[in-house]
């Protein structure tokens, strides 16, 4: 270990999180000699595909096809950006080896323990809601007195096991306590495959009933240009600013994957393939949803896979399709817990050993994390207001303004005129999103409030 090394880990504001292939503390296994291309392209493109992947149609459905689809594609070269100069910047630190690290080597201590507040939030938010989507479409879910049956329950009947605490009680047990307790993130390039795989089948079938319907002339066409009749059809069009910025966000998870790479020049090459498999799939996934479903896509397009699809077999393709999408989301999960505990563990003992190398540290971290998250998805049963909040300001943070901020602070010198272009306009959205996001919700809730 050289000095740098070692005043690198005796500093509180770079404490590394994550373990390098030549740190003196040995390596995780015996045999691993670093991840492969594709492990990481399935890992990054996994952290990508969450939740939102289903609130895309409804995009379109307030945009119009064209601008829908448009933005959609800008927001990912506008991620691919700010990715390409998080990783310039890292190597030109020669004291930062995680994302937290890099701020604290911009700003200091506070911007380091900021960054790992804003990362925490965020994806217990993700994950507390991805298990709250779990129970619902297993279990079914109660709103205004009328209980919505899940899967379970629909196909075996009210039994102790289908009732919603106990489900997600075994899947928390059966899943992903395994699943998190890997020590690398590359243990999850199988699971990583099969969750980008799942989101293809959804894809596939939605396009396919599409192509079903339209050639018995039973899908209407799509509208291209967003609607607008009034002021406030206008101010709507700019609650879809959110979902687009936040639907790309795999900043968290980028040094991890990158330090346990075989060769980590391949990490570009990496970020570009994973953005271009993901929008893809998004592009995919918005047009046919929003062609099927026309103006009646819902927020969460997996609604509408609740009734008659005016094709043979709709009963059996809308199970296909939740629980696939369940199946998803539980192989979501493990790689969101993954960055989520490095920066909790970054908050909590800053001046520590990497988590990976203390076991005790390692599984009381893991098992108080599980246990916050699954009383959070028992106790709260909705939090999407809550969840909106947190993702107008730590999501967006996370994604766009720390990375914009760490080029505009440019303290090795190496930013181009390019780059703080690009950071100026990152930061611009960024706040505008937050801020049009925000009073919407707080419109929202007041308006109810009244109306109640």
């Amino acid at each position: 270990m050289t000095y740098s090394d070692r005043k690198y880990r005796r500093s509180p504001k770079t404490t590394p999180l994550l373990p390098q292939k030549d740190s003196n503390f040995g390596h995780f296994e015996a045999g691993f000699d670093g991840a492969s291309f594709s492990g990481a392209v399935f890992n990054l493109s996994t952290t990508i595909v969450g939740a939102g992947i289903m609130a895309l149609p409804a995009t379109l459905k307030q945009l119009g096809a064209i601008p829908g689809l448009i933005v959609i594609i800008l927001a990912a070269m506008l991620t691919e950006k700010s990715t390409e100069m998080l990783l310039r910047f890292t190597r030109a630190s020669k004291s930062a080896s995680s994302y937290s690290g890099l701020a604290g080597d911009a700003f200091g201590g506070f911007g380091r323990t900021l960054l790992q507040a804003c990362i925490v939030i965020n994806n217990l938010g993700l994950l507390v809601v991805y298990m709250i989507i779990i129970g619902d479409v297993l279990s079914g879910t109660s709103s205004d007195g009328v209980h919505y049956s899940g899967v379970m329950e629909e196909w075996f009947g009210q039994h102790w096991w289908t009732v919603r605490s106990n489900i997600l009680l075994l899947t928390t047990l059966l899943v992903f306590v395994p699943l998190v307790s890997f020590k690398r993130v590359d243990s999850l390039r199988y699971t990583s495959a099969m969750s980008v795989a799942l989101a293809v089948v959804f894809v596939v079938i939605t396009a396919g009933i599409v192509i079903v319907k339209f050639i018995n002339g039973s899908i209407a066409m799509p509208r291209l240009l967003p609607k607008l009749v009034d002021q406030a059809s206008f101010w709507k069009l700019f609650t879809t600013v959110p979902v687009l910025v936040t639907a790309y966000i795999c900043h968290h998870n980028l040094h991890p994957i990158e330090n346990e790479l075989r060769d980590g020049s391949q990490m570009k090459s990496i970020v570009r393939t994973s953005i271009v498999l993901c929008t893809t799939v998004y592009v995919a996934t918005s047009f046919f949803g929003f062609l099927l479903f026309g103006d009646h896509t819902l927020d969460d397009v997996l609604a509408n896979f609740d009734g008659e699809l005016g094709i043979p077999y709709s009963s059996l393709l809308n199970d296909v399709v939740r629980v696939s999408y369940v199946i998803h989301l539980m192989l979501v999960f493990p790689i969101v817990f993954f960055s989520l505990r490095l920066n909790m563990d970054g908050l909590f003992f800053p001046y520590a050993i990497p988590i990976a190398y203390d076991n005790r540290r390692f599984f009381s971290v893991t098992a108080a994390l599980i246990c916050f998250i699954f009383l959070g998805a028992n106790c709260v049963p909705s939090i999407w207001d809550a969840f909106q909040f947190t993702g107008a300001t730590a999501t967006v943070s996370v994604g766009f303004i720390f990375p914009a901020a760490i080029v505009l602070r440019d303290t090795h010198g190496i930013a181009t005129k390019r780059d703080r272009l690009v950071s100026w306009v990152m930061i611009l959205l960024a706040v505008s999103s937050s801020t049009v996001a925000i009073c919407s919700d707080i419109y929202s809730i007041f308006n109810i409030g009244v109306e109640a």
